[in-house]
């Protein structure tokens, strides 16, 4: 009778009952859960449980009862939002575009394609699972445009925002008016403009009611990004006109430009601290936050953009500081919806970023009282709130932890004693063949350092110091390794041998392409790609990580998902032809000006946030072997910046040497991650290969997903030589200049 039970249980299992794949994801999302901690838990790959997710496949017994036991107890913690009456309007998802909450994350990626401080929890969270993972659409709504509330007005002057502009956190009541407003004087009245085409009459007489206003009434914040992490604090973007209002100046003097803020005397600071406000070290500068301590689950912060002073680097955010008050709220909103409320530069966003998706502390309940507190250990997945100090080789000069080294003064390390994973800069001379030709076309690959980031294991914690280790791919860290022998005429590209012209070659070891001569210093994706190339390594020496994770996936798919909606939005979309995709990049930006300045700002996001991982002192009164400020953040992690790097650099030779070993042709140029090729005709699809519609198996493809390519730009051969000439410089890398034909030793930030 026994195993009629059994049978009559396992026929229950094989139909339990699961909900839809988006509900699936959802439950998981909101309790913090990566996708590899539900497949380590049911003893199941990644893929599989991201299948489970899309609606491609469906779970089986014995899997498929242990997925609906858990599925089910989230449902209990996390209720899905009642779907709003049909009077109400469309649907949250119906408003979503399509191409924000359509981009599948892949199974699992691969290497060569597309791929601050805890805060006190505000609310219950379920305290044995730490955020690792990443809702990757909002689940908001624009409100109809017949909506009204008290103190709020429609302009007529302030455009209607699409779905994408809205809030993340359209649903919470908490930020029913969005992440950030705008704040203008208009005919005497104090104005704040929301996104969404919202505009709120300000009451506020002074600088510190300003801030009142906006923590009791405005309604504005953003949505936490993770299980364990907490909301955003409103932002508030002051024009000059409201600086004058509340007695702000609307430039900075050279000296307060030279300090980043305004004197610690100043009128508004000292109405601040007799309201009881107080600022960051920081001081009141572009990007100025104003609090008070956090009591209990109550947090009092209000973050201020000045665009006047430069808050908006037009390196970064183009012409937007510019723009009327209500434009200005539609890139900000926008960049705020998809990427994050901005925290100050992009790159400082950037960090903001990871931190927000791997919070350093989360949540737990006393057994006893049942309470909520932080927890004293780091939060499993994060870098945790206490800075580490990085390993000797990896140390910038000047560093401190070099003054045990007790090297000479003024001594000059070399690859054998400092780790150099940096970008290409590298050149030759055209050969015979190549003058022949008729253009140089420029390539460039999307978001490559993003696409670098995808999927890597780096470091979480501390180094371990190995003496002959035996190399582990798998394993993060930096390696002392003899890379000289590996012989580029002849390298394995796939699990074939070819023939290569090596000389034609950069080494994919060194940033100038240079081939090493002796031992040096490389981060694990360099000395894995050695081996790849069909070579043995032997390292003499290590610092790994044995805490380590995939720390930047979450970055990664934010970023990505905010770059790919976007440029939807500009008519760039992933399943285009190769020849549509070159069609549709030609002058992209022009088709809406302001979603051009938010592409710009999410590009610059994930560039900067990987080179703000080494950040250098930047005055402080610095002396060589003192501590600076940044190695006092967690996210002050040179090893990270170096592995994102070599990947990067690492992806770039990959390709080229499948394209080589194709068609017989070598590049003649790169600049980080644009890589110039001599053809017979203008267009990349001159030289790319496809075949049926498909390209070159790990090799260049055309499109918008990060680490595919675009069209970087075209000149003529005769250009080319005659740049050359003019500058004495048979190697001047024409990668830099490629786009427009203007020569520069600038990084265009491409």
């Amino acid at each position: 009778m026994s195993e009629l039970f059994d049978a009559v249980d396992a026929l229950l299992a094989s139909r339990a009952t699961l909900p839809p794949p988006a509900e699936r994801k959802r439950l998981r999302a909101a309790h913090g859960l990566t996708i590899d901690e539900v497949a380590g838990a049911l003893k199941v790959r990644r893929a599989t449980v991201s299948g489970w997710e899309s609606g491609k496949t469906e779970p089986r017994p014995p899997e498929r009862d242990a997925y609906a036991r858990l599925l089910d107890k989230l449902a209990e913690l996390y209720p899905a939002t009642p779907a709003p009456a049909a009077e109400d309007g469309p649907t949250p998802d119906a408003l979503v575009p399509a191409m924000f909450t359509g981009v599948p994350a892949p199974a699992e990626p691969q290497p060569t394609e597309p791929i601050s401080s805890a805060g006190v929890v505000s609310e219950p969270v379920k305290p044995q699972v730490p955020a690792a993972d990443l809702v990757d659409a909002p689940a908001a709504a624009p409100r109809p445009e017949s909506t009204t509330r008290p103190s709020a007005s429609r302009r007529p002057g302030a455009r209607k925002a699409a779905a994408a502009n809205t809030p993340a956190g359209g649903a919470d009541p908490r930020f029913e008016n969005g992440p950030l407003a705008v704040v203008d004087v208009e005919d005497g009245k104090v104005l704040a403009y929301c996104v969404g085409g919202l505009v709120l009459d300000v009451p506020a007489k002074s600088l510190p009611s300003l801030v009142d206003w906006t923590l009791r009434e405005a309604k504005l914040g953003q949505p936490k990004l993770s299980g364990p992490g907490r909301p955003a604090d409103p932002l508030l973007v002051l024009t000059e006109a409201a600086l004058e209002r509340y007695g702000l100046p609307t430039t900075l003097t050279a000296q307060e430009k030279g300090a980043g803020r305004i004197p610690e005397d100043h009128k508004v600071i000292k109405q601040l601290n007799r309201a009881d406000w107080k600022l960051t070290k920081r001081g009141f500068g572009p990007w100025a936050r104003i609090y008070r301590p956090a009591k209990g689950s109550d947090r009092q912060c209000v973050q201020l953009c000045i665009p006047s002073w430069n808050a908006l680097d037009p390196r970064f955010w183009d012409h937007a500081a510019e723009l009327p008050p209500a434009e200005l709220t539609r890139v900000l909103g926008t960049y705020a919806t998809r990427v994050m409320t901005p925290r100050g530069s992009t790159a400082v966003t950037s960090l903001e970023l990871m931190t927000a998706l791997h919070p350093p502390t989360h949540a737990v309940r006393d057994e006893e009282t049942g309470a909520l507190r932080q927890a004293d250990t780091k939060t499993p997945g994060s870098l945790g709130s206490e800075p580490v100090d990085c390993a000797p080789p990896e140390a910038p000069n000047g560093h401190p932890v070099l003054n045990d080294l007790n090297l000479p003064r003024f001594h000059v390390r070399g690859p054998s004693e400092m780790l150099f994973e940096e970008s290409y800069d590298w050149a030759r001379p055209m050969t015979d063949a190549e003058c022949t030709l008729r253009y140089l076309v420029g390539l460039d690959v999307n978001m490559a350092f993003g696409a670098g980031a995808n999927g890597l294991n780096v470091g979480l914690g501390e180094p371990t110091h190995v003496k002959n280790p035996v190399f582990d791919p798998k394993l993060p860290g930096s390696w002392l390794v003899d890379l000289s022998h590996v012989d580029l005429n002849r390298v394995k590209a796939g699990k074939e041998w070819v023939a290569l012209d090596g000389n034609l070659l950069p080494s994919p070891f060194t940033p100038k392409g240079d081939r090493p001569t002796g031992p040096a210093w490389y981060a694990t994706p360099t000395v894995a790609y050695a081996q790849e190339l069909g070579y043995d390594v032997a390292p003499t020496e290590a610092y790994v990580r044995y805490d380590n994770g995939r720390y930047l996936d979450g970055w990664y798919t934010r970023l990505r998902d905010a770059y790919l909606a976007t440029m939807a939005d500009l008519g760039v979309t992933t399943d285009l032809s190769p020849e549509d995709f070159l069609t549709a990049m030609d002058g992209y930006k022009n088709r809406d000006p302001e979603l051009g300045i938010v592409i710009t700002a999410i590009k610059a996001t994930a560039k900067g946030g990987i080179g703000k991982l080494r950040e250098r002192p930047r005055g402080e009164g610095w002396r060589t072997g003192e501590r600076w400020r940044a190695l006092d953040r967690p996210t002050w992690r040179p090893d990270i910046r170096a592995a994102v790097i070599s990947r990067t650099r690492i992806n770039l030779h990959r390709k080229i040497v499948k394209h080589a070993a194709f068609t017989g042709q070598y590049p003649i140029a790169i600049m980080s991650d644009c890589v110039v090729y001599a053809a017979n005709g203008p267009s990349p699809l001159d030289f790319v290969p496809y075949r049926d519609g498909k390209p070159l198996p790990g090799g260049f493809k055309l499109g918008i997903n990060p680490g595919l390519v675009k069209h970087e730009g075209t000149q003529t051969v005769l250009w080319g030589e005659e740049v050359r000439e003019k500058f004495d410089a048979p190697e001047l890398n024409l990668a830099r200049s490629i786009k427009d034909g203007t020569v520069s030793t600038a990084d265009n930030g491409e």
